[in-house]
């Protein structure tokens, strides 16, 4: 086949790193891609927006297979564009169309459905600017801490949680009528503190048949100890000590099954990945949120946990015959360290020399925010710019692994958390 990988960042270049290692991958395309998917791939100057040019493309290199990685194309309807082309009849792709994607799109449509399928999660509100007062009013009754979210994509920036009343209200004020998040915070759900440890489990689907893929923990917070700014994700571990498999069967029951029982009585047809955002509350999983597509950094560990030939996931996935592959999982543990640039997530610069990635020994290096410099090194071109993926037979040496490689690696102004996987290692049942 000839696969087309959407999308620039560690998700994407770990996608094209196990699609690459397939006997079924003829050639392999990724836009736009980074520096890391130069090595595996054929790079497309085309933006993951630019619907138009990824179907020229997807004519032009006679694409059989598309895999689209981030969730902006597919709230904005790419999967219902491309299927309404009857030159790409014959095009196969991974990722639910714009119904299927306001499981992510829309907090709120999401929140309905998880209520209306009987989807445990934490309750909750949707308000407006016409509703503000009416919010404000709400909030005075509502228990300390409060999630406030947007409605919309938010780039992982949407979510407030506000210690104290003053402060929700401001937030809120902010949101619906300061226009905080712009267009994604035209609705606000206001929704219950639920305590607990958080997880991510992935699910595939071709709409009727799935597969559940490894869980994984990511580490959001810049600061170490979880302290500091919400970021894109600083670090993951897969698998999770916490989800044995008592818990993962009560996911399974209360959560996958339902949400696809409910996919399909909507007439959704939903053929890709559901992140499931969950948190442990006393071994009872509640959905946190919805995305619709694979988390980053998460998949830079759950991928290499993977034997099944992933292409063939995907063609499967894509086919409707995901029932006819047996999926199979290492049980080693692998750990990412995230190694970003100085300042984020606030402001940070970019173009700067990375260099000692050559040398790097018993990782994968998966390439977030980087690019190819004019007379050949690799250039930093994002606030996350490498994910260094160890896998090995504890979690302690894939810990130690990943830290020795983010220490090695340099360019001015890096930073990354020393403790990622340090809780887990501490965790007791």
């Amino acid at each position: 086949m000839n696969i087309l990988i959407l999308g620039s960042g560690g998700r994407e270049h770990a996608f094209a790193w196990k699609i690459a290692q397939s006997p079924l991958c003829h050639s392999l395309f990724v836009a736009p891609g980074n520096a890391g998917t130069s090595l595996v791939a054929t790079n497309l100057p085309i933006s993951v927006n630019d619907q138009e040019a990824i179907a020229q493309a997807i004519q032009e290199h006679a694409i059989d297979l598309l895999v689209i990685g981030p969730e902006e194309p597919l709230v904005k309807g790419l999967v219902d564009t491309l299927r309404a082309k009857k030159e790409l009849a014959n095009l196969r792709i991974v990722g639910p169309d714009r119904r299927g994607a306001q499981l992510e799109g829309s907090k709120d449509f999401s929140k309905q459905f998880m209520q209306q399928y009987g989807i445990p999660t934490a309750s909750s509100r949707t308000f407006t600017t016409e509703t503000l007062e009416e919010g404000l009013t709400y909030l005075e009754s509502h228990s300390l801490p409060i999630v406030l979210k947007a409605d919309g994509l938010a780039a992982g920036k949407g979510v407030i949680i506000s210690e104290n009343l003053a402060e929700a209200k401001a937030v809120l004020t902010d949101m619906l009528a300061g226009g905080r998040f712009g267009e994604a915070g035209h609705k606000v759900v206001v929704e219950q503190f639920l305590r607990g440890i958080e997880l991510s489990v992935f699910v595939l689907t071709d709409g009727v048949n799935y597969k559940i893929l490894p869980e994984a923990k990511d580490y959001k917070r810049i600061g170490e100890g979880d302290t500091g700014p919400n970021t894109g994700g600083m670090g993951a571990v897969s698998p999770v000590k916490f989800a044995n498999a008592r818990f993962l069967q009560k996911v399974e029951e209360k959560i996958v099954k339902p949400t696809l029982a409910g996919l399909q009585s909507e007439g959704i047809r939903y053929q890709g990945f559901i992140f499931l955002g969950l948190i442990n509350v006393k071994d009872e999983p509640y959905v946190i949120e919805y995305n619709a597509r694979m988390g980053d950094p998460e998949t830079e560990v759950v991928l290499p946990r993977i034997q099944t030939d992933f292409a063939e996931l995907m063609l499967a996935t894509a086919t409707g015959e995901l029932d006819k592959i047996q999926l199979q999982v290492s049980p080693q543990t692998a750990v990412t360290t995230v190694v970003v640039s100085g300042g984020y997530p606030d402001a940070y610069e970019k173009g700067k020399t990375i260099t000692e990635l050559e040398g790097l020994e018993d990782v994968t290096a998966f390439h977030a925010g980087t690019k190819s410099g004019s007379n050949g090194p690799v250039l930093t071109d994002g606030g996350r710019v490498l994910a260094l993926t160890a896998v090995a037979n504890s979690l302690e040496n894939a810990v130690m692994k990943s830290q020795k490689a983010a220490r090695a690696v340099q360019f001015e102004g890096k930073y990354y958390r020393k403790d990622i996987g340090l809780d887990l290692i501490r965790y007791q049942d």
